[in-house]
């Protein structure tokens, strides 16, 4: 008697199941996307470079609030931080030179970011309250520092740093045609989160941060030191908040003291992409997608002429009802 071949369908099956609510948002993206080209045919390299240059301090505020909400917690001084990153990069660059003062510029902000994080952390756990008063509170104090840094919009970005983030793709050797459709953002992107995530999502520490957003006493007791990991995963958003503050910077060409829509939008997509309000379930593919998915119905509705206030309503709207829902299934869960 052989032995039948084992078949390709139920792994695919498998994974379609794992990640179909990833593989769904990645096909709304897409029907999106042509819809926008539907609504203006004109829609090609240079609106998709301007709509990925856009949704990149997006990107990473949702990053940042990823992190802390699959490590069972939130953080609502997300935007503040990214503010205080944005002007500071903004007073450094602006008299580092484009050589290596200019990097040395950037590894500070990434420094100080992730003191505003380990802050963040520290106070969560060393005072043992609720992770939306703590940074609730501190959202007012990081907004200070950041008007204290500078008191209007300022300073300079390095004119290299800020090709990294406009334009599209360029690799010597290659025809523009062949790389137009590639914003250089996006790249930019891709890489720095793949280069934090992959490692972080296989290593201990992330194993933890899920562990312990899943069940904080099934995690105490696996060996996992609880205040630690909620400390490291503060830190880690607080690096990713000061990438979406430098982001903003480097598109802008100067610094802005006050912080721009990033919170809800950050926790919305979160919610839109799978994170579990929760804690312990949840990538950051899926958080992604959604911010893009965001930013191109603004954009469609702006395509259609829509009042930029009714814009502004609809977008609201939608971003409520995805926290809201998001919240709801968030205390079924802990009901069960």
């Amino acid at each position: 008697m052989t032995a039948r071949p084992v078949a390709a369908r139920p792994s695919v099956a498998i994974v379609a199941a794992r990640h179909g609510w990833t593989l769904g948002l990645a096909v709304l993206l897409a029907l999106l996307l042509a819809l926008t080209k539907i609504i203006q045919p004109a829609f090609g390299a240079t609106g998709l470079e301007a709509l990925v240059r856009a949704a990149l301090p997006f990107a990473f505020a949702t990053a940042a609030m990823t992190v802390v909400v699959i490590a069972g917690g939130i953080d609502l001084s997300v935007a503040s931080m990214m503010a205080v990153a944005g002007v500071t990069g903004a007073v450094l660059m602006q008299n580092a030179g484009d050589g290596a003062g200019a990097l040395l510029a950037v590894g500070a902000v990434l420094l100080v970011g992730a003191a505003m994080g380990a802050t963040n952390g520290l106070l969560i756990v060393g005072t043992r309250l609720p992770d939306i008063v703590v940074t609730l509170a501190m959202l007012f104090v990081w907004e200070g520092v950041a008007l204290l840094i500078l008191r209007a919009p300022g300073g300079a970005a390095t004119p290299w740093l800020r090709e990294l983030v406009v334009g599209p793709l360029v690799i010597p050797g290659l025809p523009p045609a062949a790389t137009a459709l590639v914003p250089q953002a996006l790249l930019v992107l891709a890489v720095i989160l793949a280069a934090i995530w992959l490692p972080l999502r296989r290593s201990r520490l992330g194993l933890g941060i899920y562990a312990v957003g899943s069940d904080e006493t099934a995690a105490f007791r696996s060996g996992v030191s609880i205040g630690a990991t909620k400390v490291a995963a503060y830190t880690l958003a607080g690096v990713l908040a000061a990438l979406g503050g430098l982001s903003v910077t480097l598109a802008t060409g100067i610094g802005e003291p006050i912080p721009g829509p990033y919170l809800l939008a950050s926790v919305a997509a979160v919610v839109l992409g799978g994170v579990a309000l929760g804690g312990g379930r949840g990538g950051l593919l899926g958080p992604l997608l959604a911010v893009f998915i965001l930013r191109v119905v603004r954009l469609d509705l702006t395509l259609l002429a829509v009042d930029p206030n009714v814009t502004t309503i609809i977008e609201g709207t939608i971003m409520a009802a995805v926290v809201m829902a998001g919240g709801l299934l968030a205390m079924r869960e802990r009901r069960s």
